[in-house]
């Protein structure tokens, strides 16, 4: 609990106290109202304060402004009438309590947000003079070498030039499982560094990096509020003042009905007691607290899986998802292309990789990265001359003095070479050796471990259809999807192609349903825009992923979309439970209270007991349970 939570605790326990003392005093008259008048005081001096400010500012109608009148008015029907103070006392008592719980489920949301905000680093340290330095992440400029000590978070994206590590990144992606990082390795913001000191080259300045764009996300969340919510707000501003109006309607006019037309008593403090009450029952703090808690709660449990959701308005869009369309590289397969085959070869097969690693070893696409990492060593560059480059076909290079031609079948017809085609699916690497085919090495991306069981997560909680889109080969696309499961694959497609695919599954689709497009956000910007929920695969380093997403994965695990999923629809359905739940018990104790049927001690359950029994059922939004 913090200082103001303590306080009013203490507060409680003090007129609680004072209430159960005086209830055993038998003191009457002038006496015994000054007596109540102290716990009374005790408990509910603020929201006295705060209803008068209210009035004072036109801003009337609110739970404040409904708690003064009914319980002043309790007061004063004690005063005229049988002296009874207990119910006043213990209406403001019940509803201060209800606040307590209401503000500490708040500081448990807020709680589980802060500790993603803990990322937020505090300094970086610059080398002066053989002297560490801390100045503020804001002034390093980008090229600048920070040092990172263990323990400390690394304050700005770079580059490590010195040094290896092992990183905490649960902050960031939700998982427990550290991170190596050595020499040349790309290194995020909002990691904790746990081993090694390491020296860092930014590449970002700090407003520009993973961690304040993060940050940003997170502190804009709670601004974009869902359907439901601003429904409630909308609810709260009508249904007040007309439950104010209906009180008043209701100490008046039965009355003056019964005295002016059917000529009997009019019971006034009868009637006046009855609106008094229906005041209390129909305080709406159930719906207005609890239902933006419940978001509130439902973005903390998320942010603690390391799912950042952009705001309570996507968490409710997430939650009627019933197609989920998949980009290929980097989100079902982890976007790093290895050698997976090598045939026909008339050489070994460490002799033709050495073959195609050095002819290639200029050369930085992912392909050429792929042949070095089968070669497994630095290429000597000095044993590499009469380098040609031949855009859409592949290089041509003397090796040692042996001219290589390493590329695809169009470089093989090229040069006059007779090749040999491949039945196995990814990319082909024909290699001739001074004009001679020597063989061909097949490369291909790497599905990711978590993507089949993904897809089965997805079916599982409903999600009946799953589309691939990439701009692979038709081949390479077809086996990616049957190995996975997925229902439906379009290849050999441009990012203009894309948007226009999913403009036609939106099309097909029913109206209610929702299509979400998870993506690397590097490429998918435009897709990821233009579906109903865009989400953000492998985070981590991607400024277009934070800026285009709707939601945003802090790892690259497709697991999390069926969790996020979960989430969203565990939150609504909370949500939807406090709402007829509130609303129910309201309307029935609001007759009960208009008949004469409920007293004041049933109003203080239909206020206070409801909204304590909502705002606990919101705090549920904050677990989740392991898929």
């Amino acid at each position: 609990m913090n200082k103001k939570q303590k306080k009013m605790l203490a507060r409680i326990i003090i007129s609680a106290l004072l209430l159960i003392g005086l209830s055993l005093v038998p003191v009457e008259g002038l006496l015994r109202f000054i007596l109540y008048l102290v716990p009374y005081l005790v408990i509910g001096y603020d929201i006295l304060i705060k209803a008068g400010k209210g009035i004072r500012n036109r801003q009337v109608f609110d739970e404040n402004f409904l708690m003064a009148v009914a319980t002043v008015g309790a007061i004063i029907i004690a005063v005229t009438g049988d002296g009874d103070y207990t119910e006043a006392i213990a209406v403001m008592l019940f509803y201060q309590i209800g606040e307590l719980f209401q503000s500490y489920a708040v500081g448990k949301s807020r709680r589980s947000i802060s500790e993603l905000m803990d990322i937020r680093p505090d300094h970086a340290n610059i080398e002066k003079d053989g002297r560490l330095e801390q100045v503020d992440p804001d002034e390093v400029e980008p090229g600048t070498v920070i040092v990172v000590q263990p323990g400390e978070k690394v304050p700005i994206d770079g580059i490590v030039e010195e040094g290896s590590s092992t990183l905490n990144t649960s902050a960031l992606t939700g998982e427990s499982l550290p991170r190596e990082v050595s020499d040349g390795e790309e290194i995020v913001s909002g990691c904790i560094n746990m081993t090694g000191v390491l020296k860092i080259r930014t590449t970002k300045e700090f407003g520009e990096s993973t961690v304040s764009k993060i940050l940003d996300l997170v502190e804009n969340a709670s601004s974009r509020k869902s359907r439901s919510e601003a429904f409630i707000s909308k609810f709260a501003r009508v249904y007040t003042p007309a439950v104010c109006g209906s009180a008043l309607a209701l100490a008046v006019l039965p009355p003056l009905v019964r005295l002016l037309i059917m000529g009997v008593s009019p019971e006034w403090g009868d009637w006046i007691y009855r609106a008094l009450t229906f005041l209390v029952i129909s305080c709406p703090c159930a719906l207005v607290i609890s239902i933006p808690l419940s978001f509130f709660a439902g973005l903390g449990g998320a942010s603690k899986e390391g799912v950042l959701v952009k705001g309570s308005n996507y968490l409710e869009t997430l939650s009627q998802t019933k197609c989920v369309v998949f980009d290929k590289t980097g989100t079902l397969t982890q976007g790093v292309f290895e050698v997976n085959g090598i045939h026909h070869n008339e050489l070994e097969d460490a002799k033709l990789i050495e073959y195609a690693a050095l002819a290639e070893s200029a050369s930085s696409h992912p392909i050429s990265k792929s042949l070095q990492k089968a070669y497994g060593k630095v290429p000597d560059r000095s044993r590499v001359s009469d380098i040609r480059e031949i855009s859409g076909n592949g290089i041509i290079a003397a090796v040692d003095g042996t001219e290589v031609a390493a590329g695809n079948s169009k470089l093989m017809e090229r040069i006059g070479v007779e090749y040999i085609s491949c039945h196995s699916t990814g990319t082909i690497i024909h290699i001739a050796l001074n004009r001679r085919y020597a063989g061909h090495i097949v490369i291909s991306d790497v599905v990711k471990p978590t993507s089949g069981e993904a897809i089965r997560a997805l079916r599982e909680i409903g999600v009946k259809r799953t589309v691939m889109l990439t701009g692979d080969a038709r081949p390479v696309a077809d086996r990616v999807a049957a190995e996975l499961g997925i229902n439906e694959v379009y290849s050999e497609l441009l990012p203009a192609d894309k948007v226009e695919k999913v403009e036609e599954l939106i099309a097909s689709k029913p109206d209610k349903d929702k299509l979400a497009f998870v993506g690397d956000g590097i490429n998918d910007a435009p897709v990821l825009s233009r579906a109903d929920i865009g989400i953000a695969m492998g985070a981590m380093g991607s400024d277009a992923a934070i800026e285009a997403a709707d939601v945003v994965l802090m790892d690259d695990d497709p697991m999390k979309i069926a969790k996020a999923v979960k989430i969203s629809r565990k939150c609504i359905r909370i949500v939807y439970e406090n709402i007829w739940f509130a609303i129910g018990v309201k309307l029935i104790c609001l007759g009960l209270g208009a008949l004469g049927i409920a007293n004041m001690w049933l109003a203080v359950f239909a206020d206070v007991g409801v909204m304590i029994i909502a705002v606990l059922n919101a705090v549920r939004a904050l677990f989740v349970k392991k898929l």
